[in-house]
């Protein structure tokens, strides 16, 4: 169980990101609207381009945490921390949550799951990710970066749905679930999971 220190510390770090993750949720009712006439195969696509490049991100913040803040460096733990939390944090936010929504919304919903259905650009990801982590150990851009791209491919997992049929309701709700699709998991993913891990009480913000 996490102590009393990495509880504080994890929700001062959940409190501070929520600001930048508000601003993330914006920009994707801005390219709502700007892409809510796409068609649903170029959607698909660009999908299938953000949700690997999260990946890719979250691999890094989650492998780097860990590996910033354990003497551990066994390169095979941290590519299981680092593939897990970025697969799986990063499934619940690009996909599962934002099916939830499609499905609140009463829309004709299927959840597209990155690593089953593109294994091939979305798992290669993940693994990249904790390379560049175990040599280049950053969390900070990384974790920047990956709040944008995780609100960009929650958005087109959604637009693949709306197929253009956008009200200012729909708007509302899509807005509300791209704020809880990026800023609860992935800081679960870049912050919380990784320090799980990690035995004492030095816990330093990143």
């Amino acid at each position: 169980m996490p102590s009393r220190t990495k509880i504080r510390n994890i929700a001062v770090e959940l409190k501070k990101h929520a600001p930048f993750t508000l601003f993330g949720a914006l920009t994707g009712i801005v390219f709502m609207l700007l892409f809510k006439n796409i068609e649903h195969g170029t959607s698909e696509r660009l999908f299938y381009i953000f949700h690997p490049a999260h990946v890719i991100l979250s691999a890094i913040v989650t492998a780097s945490m860990f590996k910033l803040h354990t003497r551990k460096s066994n390169f095979f733990v941290v590519l299981i921390i680092g593939y897990v939390g970025s697969i799986g944090i990063a499934t619940v936010s690009d996909c599962l949550i934002p099916y939830a929504g499609e499905l609140l919304l009463g829309l004709h919903a299927h959840p597209h799951i990155g690593f089953i259905e593109g294994w091939y650009m979305v798992n290669p990801a993940a693994v990249l990710g904790v390379l560049i982590a175990y040599f280049w150990p950053k969390t900070k851009f990384p974790h920047s970066g990956h709040v944008l791209l995780s609100t960009w491919a929650s958005l087109f997992h959604i637009l693949m749905a709306l197929g253009g049929d956008i009200s200012i309701l729909r708007g509302v709700v899509v807005f509300i679930f791209l704020f809880i699709a990026v800023w609860l998991p992935c800081c679960v993913s870049d912050i919380v999971f990784p320090l799980l891990f990690v035995r004492g009480e030095h816990v330093s913000h990143h």
